[in-house]
């Protein structure tokens, strides 16, 4: 049986003082798809950050793929929730997808011809290899979520982590971005940072609910009660309807 690739033991953080994460323990297996849920303010983005070794944990032990956070970072690929960059910087799409080779490659003499062979191959995987030489500033918001995915493939990473990557997209660029995450979990563990229950719950393959500390991790459905406890109040379920089944081509 391997290790898990992901192991949190009894970890806390506050920023100055007030507490974001409180005793939390959770594993991710490799090959899982989790699905980390709860509201704002919940602590999800903290957690992400200190699995990539951005925060420290106040307490406790993190280990990803066997070692210190800050150790495998080369081993992981980020998507954050928000673009790092101002949208009308004057930079193309595969120069940006280009970025997830930085630390990967030489500092000198520009990018080698393997880097630009994985660049074109995250974006052909991710379907914006046409808009290769489009400024970001002219894409939507779906299309610039898929060209930072691009990035982050383009790192080669083992796991690959998003902070609500479908939080400003319609909904059918958000099943079609999941429908991308669920074939890319074929090769990577993925962890997926959403305040959307009912709709991750086709695609993932566990789900853990974080409100400050951690209220389930399961494979199971997640029951109404699960819902009140996580959220603080009653919360409706709704079924999102499309023109297509998730996982199923157009």
């Amino acid at each position: 049986m391997t290790a898990p690739v992901i192991v949190l033991e009894n970890v806390s953080f506050a920023y100055d003082g007030v507490p974001a994460l409180e005793d939390v323990s959770l594993e991710v297996e490799e090959g899982e798809f989790l699905g980390l849920v709860g509201p704002n303010g919940g602590g999800k983005s903290t957690l992400l950050r200190i699995v990539l070794g951005l925060l420290a944990a106040d307490s406790g032990r993190v280990s990803v793929l066997g070692v210190p956070p800050a150790h495998a970072r080369g081993e992981l690929g980020y998507v954050p929730q928000f673009a790092t960059f101002r949208r009308d910087f004057p930079v193309t799409v595969e120069e940006t997808v280009l970025l997830g080779r930085l630390g990967k490659t030489r500092t000198l003499l520009g990018y080698r011809a393997r880097d630009r062979a994985l660049a074109r191959r995250a974006m052909e995987e991710t379907g914006v290899a046409e808009l290769r030489a489009r400024p970001i500033e002219t894409l939507s918001g779906g299309q610039l979520q898929r060209v930072l995915i691009a990035r982050a493939l383009a790192g080669e990473p083992r796991i690959l982590l998003l902070d609500e990557p479908t939080s400003n997209i319609d909904l059918r660029a958000e099943v079609d971005i999941f429908d991308l995450l669920k074939m890319l979990n074929a090769r990577m563990t993925i962890v997926v940072v959403s305040h959307d229950v009912g709709f991750i719950s086709p695609y993932v393959t566990i789900v853990a609910c974080l409100n400050r500390t951690l209220l389930c991790h399961t494979a199971s459905p997640i029951s109404g009660e699960m819902i009140q406890q996580l959220y603080g109040a009653p919360v409706r379920m709704i079924r999102h309807v499309t023109d297509r089944e998730p996982g199923v081509p157009s």
